[in-house]
């Protein structure tokens, strides 16, 4: 059995929140997730007329006054209130009571929440009102609630957390990188508990005109719910979706203590790069295949012993074949063996929200002992041939999964979830 010390250095994951295209709550985006629910759908949040790419996976019937009040809600952006009202659930799902506490515990709390764009919308809004009606008009608060740290700044508020609190971008990779650094902050002694995840507010005309124009986004606008298609052959780009995930991580240690229940643990990540262009993998793999790797190293573990890939999985045609073929070659013969989903074929690619959300599909996959399916993935790619979990969920015994995220600008991110045996 570990010791106290050892016990103090293992990082598991105790609660959990999620905001997502298919659930205001983490239980009901695990439930659609598992039934197969798509959500994307025809854009209402703007005026799509002249747009080549119409379609989205929005948030829907979403009220940030659950997580604040009006007036604070006004003064943040979205990808703000996705955290908040994420964070509210982990906490209260982890059973953590944060009043009360001293200034030393309080200075043993951490918070890691990642974006890729902040709140890109105060940028657009701020502009009209400029030009419109002056500087005089422009709001005061428009810097803090574009500002990509403020979504962990502002949990950091709510629950008077005054260790660190840390906001990395790194594109569609941003919130697997909470993982890594949650488990160095445990590791490290540096924190007891750290409230990690990523958020994402992108759905704006800007970003669909400009990821259509660039030939990123499916234009299946008349079949929406059908449109991401990871893995397919006939996939055409990804669709956009929102919102986060955040999860409460603990030293098993301050978890046993208080009695909490511990959903997993963190046992590696790791970073790479491809160095290769902006937006386009490395046509071999090997920067996405080296962080599988590292991550493996990382954790302990073989690739034979993983039985849950939570892959990157975006719908576009380089991406997926490129993915397939860093897992070959991370994994060998295993990867034949291993069990691989994609949530994007059904909440969209959430960018900086996507590694996060992937995150929950893993620790309820291990929890629940169900691998949500893929989606869609109707005719198999020559060059995609690995095991996709195709269309419907699977019963399985899930101790061990990976989680795959990719960015723009070739930043791979990975990370590794198990079973927690004490």
């Amino acid at each position: 059995m570990p010791s106290t010390s050892d016990l103090s250095r293992r990082a598991v994951i105790t609660g959990v929140g999620a905001v997502t295209p298919i659930g205001n709550t983490a239980a009901d985006y695990w439930r659609n997730l598992a039934a197969g629910v798509s959500g994307a759908g025809l854009i209402d949040a703007f005026d799509v007329v002249g747009f080549d790419v119409r379609i989205a996976a929005q948030v829907k019937g979403f009220d940030a006054t659950i997580a604040m009040d009006r007036k604070m809600a006004r003064r943040m952006s979205r990808f703000i209130h996705f955290a908040m009202a994420s964070a509210q659930e982990a906490v209260a799902d982890a059973g953590l009571d944060l009043s009360g506490l001293s200034i030393e515990q309080r200075d043993r709390l951490a918070v890691v929440v990642n974006t890729g764009g902040g709140g890109i919308e105060q940028v657009v809004e701020g502009t009209e009102v400029l030009q419109v009606r002056g500087s005089g008009q422009v709001s005061p608060f428009a810097i803090p609630a574009l500002s990509g740290s403020m979504a962990a700044a502002q949990i950091s508020m709510r629950y008077g957390i005054t260790g660190p609190v840390m906001t990395q971008v790194a594109a569609c990779a941003s919130s697997i990188l909470c993982y890594q650094d949650a488990l160095r902050l445990i590791r490290a002694g540096d924190a007891d508990v750290v409230i990690a995840g990523g958020t994402e507010a992108p759905i704006l005309p800007i970003a669909i005109a400009a990821l259509g124009n660039m030939g990123a986004l499916s234009k299946r606008n008349d079949d929406p719910g059908r449109a991401s298609r990871p893995f397919d052959r006939n996939r055409d780009g990804f669709v956009l979706g929102e919102g986060g995930a955040v999860t409460v991580v603990e030293s098993a240690k301050h978890a046993l203590d208080r009695g909490a229940p511990i959903l997993c643990e963190i046992i590696g990540a790791a970073l790479t790069a491809d160095a290769f262009h902006i937006s386009a993998p490395e046509p071999t793999g090997r920067g996405a295949s080296e962080a599988m790797r590292r991550a493996l190293v990382s954790a302990g573990l073989a690739p034979g012993d993983v039985d849950l890939i939570v892959a990157h999985g975006t719908s576009t045609p380089l991406n997926d074949a490129t993915e397939t073929r860093a897992i070959k070659s991370a994994f060998g013969e295993a990867a034949y063996r291993v069990a691989i989903t994609s949530p994007k074929s059904m909440v969209g690619h959430l960018i900086g929200g996507a590694g996060a959300v992937s995150a929950v599909a893993a620790i309820y996959a291990i929890r629940d002992g169900l691998i949500p399916p893929t989606i869609n993935l109707d005719t198999p790619d020559p060059d995609c041939d690995l095991d996709y979990t195709p269309n419907v969920a699977r019963r399985a015994t899930v101790d061990t999964a990976m989680i795959n995220g990719f960015g723009f600008g070739g930043q791979n991110a990975v990370a590794i979830f198990r079973r927690f045996v004490e």
